[in-house]
């Protein structure tokens, strides 16, 4: 059965892990933090583990089950589509041959992962895993990067599904239909001494992440290693975070490092093959089974050819034409990457574990306590000729169009102690990064940035210039920086429509006072702002309006809502907003606070919202309008109010002095237990950009210890 106990480990297993367990200590801090110890690297990595099954087994199965592709198994038939995608990638007969050529210290570490999470199911047998009731070691290879998706996850699974389900030439790419989508990226600041008061690098590291998406602890061990920060539930490594010496801040990066190749396929004594310049090459076939969940409760198998080519697999049709993707598929180096610059103790040691080349969707940001802070673009980014269009399937079957290897890194846009002072990215190009000091865009391919500039990177260079006397406080009160400057463009065309419409218009007369309320706002957001709730219900009707036009155009939204609407689009998105905000909330002069609102009800992977049930205000809005703090909102079927579900998810700021300093706080709170005190414990200062001490050092955990013990221990 899906749903089974897990299975007891043998005795000799069990007793291993026993002993293993004999030499970690987790210290819980009173926020419930893990600070793991163990006398090697190995049993830091189990109670690592084991600390996050304590704190969310959920989220850490369901990572390893999205990760291996066997949702299925776990929500039956619908989520064979997204299974199939993964395994056309993830192959456990690959990752166990990765896992054999490990080095010895990588396999170890491998090895006190699945110990850690097994150890942990065995003493816990009420848990009920809902796949995976024993952990293999090869399985981390699975899930080795940390980013937010792996890159397979941008193939269309409805091109998918008709490609493999036998009727892709029914099947067209729809047309986007301009909707916002809250982006899954981050801030990240690196300040250097000459722009802080007290002489000493800082960093500010600010995931933009779905809520609830990663743990925050510490890890550490007698063979020298102590990192802190955010860790994507399951993995054993600091995915943004610092130790001792340097920090390390990951943003989405805009490098085109995925591209799609249009094949041509032909049928050729009964085999498949594909053009390649002059010569046709066969196409590669391999059986893929996706077990499901069936009605009855057990398992189903339904098998699938899978088709690659040597750019590799495809993954849906337009028209006649195969689409192939390529993109990195790397998990030995990544897994290597992601625990090595754990370990770096300078920009120097950082650069060197960057040479793996297996980092495919990070910008980094980094400080350390030398004082240099840099900007690197992601090491995995494809050679290619510029004279293509990469944004767009290319010919596959001419040999122009291929990758040329990887760019070295001394190629790629990079900033290393700008005499700016200061560097950041929000997910936008790298062309602004350090104001005058940033790297050329003329300089590089088209390829090397596809998202451009954003309002919240117009805001960062807004407030990292405005001041040369950076502390970990004001490093705070930046990140968490009020101006919404999207709306410096769209309210001065408001009221530009608003004077243009003669006097005497209806609607013109219903949105007069609307209009001087919002000419007079100072455009910054507030929990007690009426003109924020406005300005945003506007805003977004503005959008819903121009993004489908301006994506048929290839046109920026923002150009378009500011330049290109009719005067009649801008005051009628005006009115309509009014109207809502008086129909929902019994005015349209409601305080922002009133309407955006954080709630945590259970640990729920898709979460659930009630108006009638406790939440608290939030100030931010959505990065959308370019509020740096981000907070992604919207109402739902049984809402009027908005509820956000990503956004600010870790926030942490670090002083690099002679001893590293931070605060941080993490939405929500570290348990993934609805009855834990620690499941909501930090709502409060994450609504209220309230960071608290991080206890790094052990005289700072002194007073701020709750239980110290041994996994296992007590049960």
């Amino acid at each position: 059965m899906l749903a089974a106990p897990a299975i007891a480990a043998p005795n000799a297993e069990l007793a291993r892990q026993k002993a293993e367990a004999a030499a970690v200590t987790i210290t819980r801090d009173d926020w419930g933090v893990a600070h793991v110890h163990g006398h090697t690297d190995r049993q830091a990595v189990f109670g690592m583990a084991y600390a996050q099954a304590e704190d969310d087994f959920n989220r850490v199965e369901t990572n390893y089950i999205e990760s291996l592709g066997r949702s299925a198994e776990a929500e039956g038939p619908a989520a064979v589509w997204k299974d199939l995608r993964m395994k056309l990638i993830v192959d456990p007969v690959e990752l166990k041959a990765d896992y054999a050529r490990s080095p010895a210290w990588l396999k170890a570490l491998m090895d006190g992962w699945a110990d850690g999470l097994n150890y942990y199911l065995a003493t816990h047998p009420e848990v009920k895993p809902k796949v995976i009731r024993r952990f293999e070691p090869w399985m981390a290879l699975s899930f080795s990067e940390g980013s937010i998706g792996p890159d397979i996850e941008r193939a269309d699974l409805e091109g998918l599904k008709a490609f493999y389900g036998g009727d892709h030439l029914a099947w067209t790419r729809p047309a986007p239909d301009g909707r916002y989508i809250e982006p899954t990226g981050s801030n990240g600041f690196a300040i250097a001494p000459s722009r802080t008061k007290d002489g000493h690098a800082l960093l500010l590291i600010n995931p933009h992440t779905s809520f609830f998406f990663r743990s925050e602890l510490q890890i550490a061990s007698d063979e020298g290693l102590d990192a802190y920060g955010a860790v994507t539930w399951g993995q054993f490594f600091i995915y943004q975070g610092f130790n001792r010496h340097v920090g390390w801040m990951h943003t989405s990066t805009g490098a085109d490092v995925v591209d799609e190749f249009a094949e041509t396929v032909v049928k050729k004594d009964g085999k498949l093959f594909y053009r390649y310049g002059s010569e046709l090459r066969p196409v590669r076939a391999r059986t893929i089974v996706v077990p499901y969940k069936d009605a009855g409760g057990g398992l189903s198998r339904r098998a699938f050819t899978a088709y690659f080519t040597h750019h590799g697999p495809i993954v849906r049709a337009e028209g006649e034409k195969w689409i192939a993707m390529a993109l990195m598929n790397r998990p030995l180096p990544a897994l290597q990457q992601s625990w090595l610059r754990t370990r770096a103790r300078d920009y120097a040691s950082y650069l060197k574990v960057a040479e793996l080349k297996a980092n495919s969707s990070n910008n980094t940001l980094f400080a350390d306590d030398k004082g240099e802070v840099a900007y690197l673009h992601p090491q995995f980014i494809p050679l290619r000729d510029d004279r293509f269009d990469y944004t767009k399937p290319v010919d596959g079957a001419d040999p122009a169009t291929d990758w040329r290897g990887l760019t070295p890194l001394a190629d790629a846009p990079r900033v290393l102690n700008p005499k700016s002072g200061w560097i950041f990215n929000t997910n936008d190009e790298p062309w602004n990064a350090a104001g005058p000091d940033s790297p050329k865009k003329a300089a590089f391919p088209r390829y090397m940035d596809q998202f451009g500039e954003n309002p919240r990177g117009v805001h960062a260079a807004r407030v990292l210039s405005k001041r040369s006397d950076f502390t970990l406080k004001s490093l705070i009160e930046a990140a968490f920086d009020p101006d919404l400057p999207a709306f410096d463009r769209l309210i001065p065309a408001l009221k530009a429509a608003y004077d243009a419409t003669p006097e005497g218009d209806p609607l013109k007369t219903r949105v007069k006072d609307q209009v001087a309320a919002l000419e007079s706002w100072d455009r910054r957001w507030a929990a007690a702002s009426t003109e924020t709730s406005l300005a945003v219900f506007w805003g977004e009707g503005l959008w819903a309006k121009a993004a489908p036009l301006a994506k048929r155009e290839g046109v920026d939204v923002y150009d378009y809502m500011a330049t290109r609407l009719t005067r009649q689009d801008v005051l009628q998105a005006l009115a309509e907003a009014s109207d809502r905000l008086t129909t929902d909330f019994g005015s349209w002069k409601t305080p922002w606070g009133e309407i955006n609102r954080f709630q945590r009800l259970d640990d729920s992977i898709v979460p659930h919202f009630d108006d009638a049930k406790p939440s608290l205000p939030v100030p931010f809005t959505s990065a959308q309008w370019g509020s740096l703090a981000s907070f992604g909102a919207q109402r739902y079927p049984n809402t009027k109010r908005y509820y956000g579900t990503r956004g600010n998810s870790f926030v942490a700021v670090v002083e690099f002095g002679p001893k590293v300093h931070a605060y941080a706080v993490t939405a929500g709170g570290e348990s993934g237990h609805p009855g834990d005190p620690h499941f909501n414990d930090q709502a409060g200062r994450y609504a209220g950009g309230d960071l608290r001490e991080v206890y790094f050092w052990p005289e700072q955990l002194k007073g701020h210890v709750e239980r110290t013990y041994r996994p296992g221990e007590g049960l």
